[in-house]
């Protein structure tokens, strides 16, 4: 992507970060959140990235300008507060696309957390949906599929290009749920696990998620296109970890647990259609990640 004009929300998030450090090369990025963390705003400032100051759950987005070709909402509320949560990851969906309708595309970032996890089955886009976070996160999964509600009935109201990508597992220098295993690890702390078999996930790089991004605004339509934003390998939270403690030196310790998550594999055909595979094999992408945070301690 060149020269365009890009609106990211929640630019100082684990994901967005390094997605809006990159398109700030060659295009004019707009950064929106609350920029609590001064030093995050800093850093994006640096980069030539404008940042203003909006709550997204208060929705008022009239402080920005409407011009903007591409429009990424990253942000999301993990809070627990029902009427919070509701508002940042739906009501404010649909506000953000009102204030940008004129916007060639819109891709709008939801969670492999969406599906209800009956079994291991790699979930395809059309499986069932459900409550998949409650034991650890209880209003994200049903705020993040009101979300999707809110940008799907939009995208046809607005006539806007839409494009929804349920992520799943995203990693990498900038940390992921893996970093919080590692430090897990690292402190000595038990890790919870779902009784039965491994917890399967197709963990995705930083790197394939900055890659895929314009191939998924390219992808945008009118209804939305829906589709699973993920890495093409299929790993277990056990191997996972098994290998970033060979790397640090450690033995994870895995206690089961009832309220642990069950794992969620999703389906790669339809990514693979529209965006082609990801390219960061999940051994390299962890070895980098732990020598990114402590370096000291990676063997080689």
């Amino acid at each position: 992507m060149h020269d365009a004009k890009i609106l990211i929300t929640g630019p100082t998030g684990q994901v967005a970060a390094p997605l809006a450090l990159a398109l700030a090369r060659d295009n004019e990025v707009w950064g929106i959140a609350r920029f609590t963390d001064h030093r995050a705003r800093e850093t994006l400032q640096q980069a030539g990235i404008r940042c203003e100051t909006v709550n997204l759950a208060a929705g008022d987005f009239s402080a920005l300008p409407a011009d903007f070709d591409y429009v990424i909402n990253l942000a999301v509320a993990k809070s627990g507060r029902w009427d919070k949560d509701l508002a940042a990851n739906a009501e404010s969906v649909g506000l953000l696309m009102a204030h940008c309708r004129e916007a060639k595309a819109l891709l709008h970032c939801s969670s492999a957390a969406v599906y209800d996890p009956p079994d291991d089955e790699p979930r395809t886009e059309r499986s069932a949906l459900g409550d998949n976070h409650k034991p650890m996160l209880p209003t994200y999964s049903i705020s993040k599929i009101a979300g999707e509600v809110v940008a799907r009935t939009m995208a046809r109201a607005l006539d806007l290009p839409t494009v929804i990508a349920r992520l799943n597992v995203p990693y990498g220098d900038n940390g992921g749920w893996p970093f919080f295993h590692m430090e897990m690890m690292l402190a000595g702390t038990p890790i919870p696990v779902p009784p039965g078999g491994p917890a399967r996930y197709n963990p995705i790089h930083e790197d394939d998620v900055i890659a895929t991004v314009p191939k998924l605004l390219a992808a945008a339509s009118v209804p939305a296109t829906t589709v699973n934003w993920c890495g093409e390998q299929t790993v277990s939270l056990q191997e996972w970890c098994t290998f970033i403690g060979e790397l640090v030196g450690r033995e994870p310790e895995f206690v089961e647990s009832d309220q642990a998550l069950r794992g969620g594999p999703t389906d790669v055909t339809l990514m693979n259609e529209l965006v082609g595979g990801t390219s960061v094999d999940w051994r390299d992408g962890i070895r980098r990640m732990v020598a990114a945070f402590h370096p000291e301690l990676v063997r080689a």
